[in-house]
């Protein structure tokens, strides 16, 4: 089956807009409505991407919002009357003037022969998907509703190369990680349909949201207007439409899937299909660019981009050369953000070898292993990984900030300071809000760049509340085999120690410096004082980075 067509993206006509966001809400066209309509067991279903046990709960079911989710995220036709009980302020016709549905009967385009359905027996589909989202963040609960293109769930087709995407496991990844603290100035790079800036609203005075994409950036219009929310919409590439401009904080979720660039002979396509080639690319995740190319651009320019004290946080892909170390790509990409006083900090957070990259990408695009192309696509996908000799592909968060006032010279006065990286793997996660960890850790960064060892032991450090220590051992014996400090938020690490760390650590709860602390250790312990100095304040500064003790 080709690709859905794609139709004009919904607009922002103020009166109409006004019209559908009372209705939503006599609706109760929620997160916490649609699921309780749902029930459990629907619900899990869909989340797998399965929509027929939804549809079965919700076919015999009149309460408007069941009536909405049929129609907006299941793709279900619906009479004409119908959707005028359901949206009674704006009405069917007012959502035909939206571009929110269109006549059953219609292509999935609209065109010069659209008009009002007045029959009330004539079914009307779907033209976007308006679904409910919630969340909550410093300032409270968040219930607003989010626009996008139609699923491949809905529509049964694989997506268009401009579909605009939902909310998805990227997104609210991206939402999760960020900082929360008020700002000034927010650039949201790349914003499809505004989510991420509909965040920053809430906690920033003005935000600035681009995307190369007019279609992305007319949903992330309508979802603005629709939630109340003033956005600074810019098209264009990267950071071209902000040259010149600092801002305190930039989120980013960048086109960063790695494509194969290079034409490849079309498979056998149906009557009526468009002919499709395995270099098939879909304007929201692919940057235009060969390899993880797209982001080595961006992160080179970024840095010009961050304010003093300002933050950037990104998720990203990088290939791993084959041979290589897992971060050799975005220590060589950060190495201006250094130069230029950043402080970087990139975690991985998963891996995948270049079949497994294929095969979700493809899936991504509505491709399946059923579909002619799937074959063809996985070809040029391994031959285009294969051309660089890559062994993996890495996923995670790429974070900067820029030092401000006195933390962004050296401690020997002798001008600013390089900017410090630094790369981990973490795969696991703990309790709390990984923004506000994220951003005490870069925090962390600086102000250790500035300490020498002994301004370190001369501190008052506190042990984390969430830091417990686990101690392996045989059964009968006395002395452990194994000491780890466990973390309990963050990304719920595990540092293997000694007795003379461990103790150390336990002891830290801020009545006594760093160095009185090791040297009572000592004292009990037999240890030699300098030798347990040079073994425990390497490994203590980077407690402070993860979080796990506090300055």
């Amino acid at each position: 089956m080709s690709p859905d067509i794609s139709t004009a993206p919904p607009q922002a006509l103020p009166d109409q807009v006004a019209a559908l966001r009372a209705d939503l809400r006599t609706a109760r066209y929620t997160v916490e409505t649609t699921e309780s309509l749902l029930g459990p067991v629907a619900l899990a279903a869909l989340r797998r991407e399965n929509p027929i046990p939804a549809r079965r709960a919700l076919a015999a079911q009149s309460d408007p919002a069941a009536v909405l989710f049929r129609l907006f995220v299941l793709g279900d036709v619906v009479p004409y009357s119908l959707v005028r009980a359901v949206l009674p302020t704006l009405g069917a016709d007012g959502a035909l003037q939206l571009g929110l549905v269109g006549p059953a009967s219609l292509p999935a385009h609209r065109g010069e022969d659209d008009h009002e359905a007045d029959d009330p027996d004539s079914p009307l589909r779907a033209l976007v998907d308006l679904a409910p989202y919630s969340a909550s963040d410093d300032a409270g609960e968040i219930s607003w509703w989010i626009a996008s293109d139609l699923s491949e769930l809905a529509t049964g087709r694989a997506l268009g190369p401009e579909h605009v995407l939902g909310v998805g496991g990227a997104s609210l990844t991206l939402a999760r990680i960020t900082p929360r603290a008020a700002v000034g100035r927010v650039l949201d790079l790349g914003c499809g349909g505004g989510i991420q800036a509909l965040h920053a609203s809430r906690h920033a005075e003005h935000v600035v949201a681009t995307d190369l994409s007019e279609r992305a950036l007319a949903f992330a219009a309508f979802n603005a207007a629709l939630n109340e929310v003033d956005l600074e919409l810019r098209q264009g590439s990267l950071l071209d439409p902000v040259a010149g401009e600092t801002f305190d904080l930039i989120v980013s979720n960048p086109p960063f899937v790695i494509t194969p660039r290079r034409a490849a002979a079309a498979p056998e396509h149906g009557v009526g299909d468009e002919p499709t080639t395995p270099e098939t690319t879909w304007t929201y995740r692919d940057g235009g660019r060969a390899g993880d190319t797209l982001l080595a651009e961006l992160l080179t320019g970024l840095p010009a981009h961050l304010a003093s004290g300002g933050s950037a946080v990104m998720l990203g892909n990088w290939e791993i050369p084959r041979g290589g170390e897992w971060d050799e790509h975005p220590r060589a990409w950060l190495a201006t953000a250094s130069a230029d006083g950043v402080d970087s900090w990139v975690i991985q957070r998963e891996q995948e070898d270049p079949v497994q990259y294929a095969e979700t990408w493809v899936r991504d695009g509505g491709v399946t292993d059923r579909d002619p192309r799937w074959s063809d696509l996985q070809a040029a996908w391994l031959d285009d990984f294969a051309g660089r000799d890559v062994e993996g592909i890495g996923f995670g968060y790429l974070l900067l900030r820029r030092p401000d006032g006195p933390d962004a010279v050296g401690s020997d006065s002798a001008g600013p300071r390089m900017g410090v990286l630094r790369t981990e793997e973490a795969t696991g996660t703990g309790t709390g809000t990984l923004g506000v960890h994220l951003a005490e850790s870069l925090l962390a960064l600086d102000v250790l760049a500035g300490m020498d060892d002994d301004a370190l032991v001369a501190r008052r450090l506190v042990r984390a509340a969430d830091v417990v220590e686990r101690r392996h051992l045989t059964p009968g014996q006395w002395d452990p085999m194994l000491i780890e400090l466990v973390q309990g938020a963050g990304f719920a690490r595990t540092v293997r120690a000694d007795q003379v760390l461990a103790a150390t650590v336990g002891a830290l709860d801020g009545t006594l410096t760093l160095g009185q602390v090791l040297a009572a250790v000592c004292a009990l312990t037999d240890a030699d004082p300098d030798e347990a100095r040079d073994q425990v304040l390497p490994v203590v500064r980077d407690l402070v980075r993860t979080g796990m003790v506090r300055l």
